[in-house]
């Protein structure tokens, strides 16, 4: 026995020395990030040595199937926390808001989301944490230093929000090591994604985080207004890419044994029109306007999310409301001017982990965007102001999303196929010697 426990013991640590326990982790979100812009990158003309040393060096999926919606919000508290928006509760990027009442307020506070984070992980395994800018952060428990993501009108005064809801003294003291001010909430172009990766190597060089998440938006917001492939979005990747380089190298300063973890919320699909549900569904008597044109009431709202849209009864039990508002939606799903690929029910709608309170699913056809409600003018059908879009069912291939990670402990140039995006959470807990023991999936073996 006692020539055994060596023996054991030495059989353990062989085992365990090609996993990445205990190492401090840096995770970037590059919003829109579609995988093949990274994996085919030369086929493609783009210029992404930064990105592409991911492939080289550690691991990556060829794609991540997201969630239901693919918008940013739900996806990136997925990416966070390891469950579905059914479970986490961040259901659209936008709060239900049928009278439109909430000035387009999104699901900006950390305390609406239900579910256990990587930022608690981090902090229960002893670590001090890090964000600047993820989605959903305002007020985050456990986040030692953070620049939450929010805004309002785009005024000066939404930079008194932004210090309000940040760490107190945190953005003060960043401006100073970093010599200019942090971006307004509100912008989300290539020069706020400068300052923000510039704020973020500030911030891994003053306090290293041990966990630290960082979320850079510049490409998204460039792929709505281009189109995804357009010149002006593969500039914007092209300038991310530096900034990742920034980023990778405070880093590995701060911390030599570190991990990177590289992910994006979606997708990208060209689109060319917008569907106004609201339309047919103010025809049905469903949605009733004021003298002013504004929303008095709603027995059902079609509640937008990129390339679908929610349906949401006033009264989900009643079945007379729900068989009427069924059979608008078969109707219009025979209209080939209101470009639905399907429709699916609750059931289908908890298979899928998406919003619980939403009685129907529609699903645009790719090249169509859900339109919010803006009047009650507007036809069914008109041109789409975007060319850029995301949002639909996630069985597409065109909403796959990106995930590479590498450092101590990393397979190099291993190739995982495509994964669930419920796993990277737990893979990024068990990197940090952390557990989610809430995920709905198991973490992904990434040792050498």
């Amino acid at each position: 026995m006692r020539r055994a426990l060596p023996l054991a013991s030495a059989l353990l640590a062989a085992a365990l020395a090609g996993e990445a326990r205990a190492a401090p982790v840096l995770l970037i979100s590059i919003d829109g990030l579609r995988p093949a812009d990274v994996q085919d990158a030369d086929a493609r003309g783009l210029k992404v040595p930064n990105l592409r040393r991911f492939l080289a060096e550690g691991t990556y999926a060829t794609g991540v199937v997201g969630v239901l919606p693919t918008v940013t919000y739900p996806s990136h508290t997925t990416l966070i926390t390891g469950v579905a928006p059914a479970r986490h509760g961040i259901v659209n990027n936008t709060t239900y808001d049928p009278l439109q009442i909430n000035q387009g307020g999104w699901f900006w506070y950390a305390q609406d989301n239900k579910a256990r984070t990587l930022w608690d992980a981090a902090h229960e395994a002893g670590l001090s944490t890090g964000n600047v800018f993820w989605p959903v952060s305002v007020a985050a428990k456990n986040v030692t230093w953070n620049l939450a993501q929010i805004w309002r009108t785009g005024h000066a005064d939404d930079r008194h929000l932004l210090d309000a809801v940040s760490t107190p003294g945190l953005i003060g003291e960043l401006e100073t090591a970093a010599h200019l001010p942090y971006a307004d909430g509100k912008a989300e172009d290539l020069p706020a994604d400068v300052n923000r990766a510039r704020f973020g190597t500030e911030m891994i060089g003053s306090h290293a985080p041990g966990f630290m998440t960082m979320y850079l938006a510049a490409l998204d917001h460039t792929q709505h207004e281009t189109g995804p492939g357009s010149a002006q979005s593969h500039a914007a990747l092209e300038t991310i890419d530096g900034l990742v380089g920034d980023l990778v190298s405070a880093e590995m300063k701060a911390h030599p044994d570190a991990v990177i973890a590289l992910v994006s919320d979606h997708g990208f699909a060209p689109v060319d029109i917008v569907i106004n549900l609201y339309r047919p569904f103010i025809d049905a008597g469903l949605v009733t306007l004021g003298p002013d044109g504004k929303i008095t009431s709603a027995e059902a709202t079609p509640w937008g999310s990129g390339g679908s849209f929610a349906i949401r009864l006033a009264r989900p039990d009643d079945a007379a409301l729900k068989a009427k508002v069924k059979a608008l939606l078969d109707t219009l799903a025979a209209d080939p001017a209101a470009r639905i690929e399907r429709v699916i029910e609750a059931p289908a709608i908890a298979a899928q982990g998406a919003n619980p309170d939403a009685s129907f699913y529609v699903n645009l056809k790719l090249g169509a965007v859900a339109g919010p409600f803006v009047n009650g003018t507007l036809p069914l059908a008109f041109p789409s102001p975007v060319k850029g879009m995301h949002g639909y069912f996630p069985a597409a291939p065109e909403m796959r999303s990106t995930f590479m990670v590498m450092g101590k402990g990393v397979a190099r140039n291993r190739n995982l196929g495509e994964i669930d995006m419920r796993a990277i959470a737990p893979t990024l807990a068990k990197i940090m010697g952390a557990t989610l023991p809430d995920a709905e999936k198991p973490a992904i073996a990434l040792a050498k």
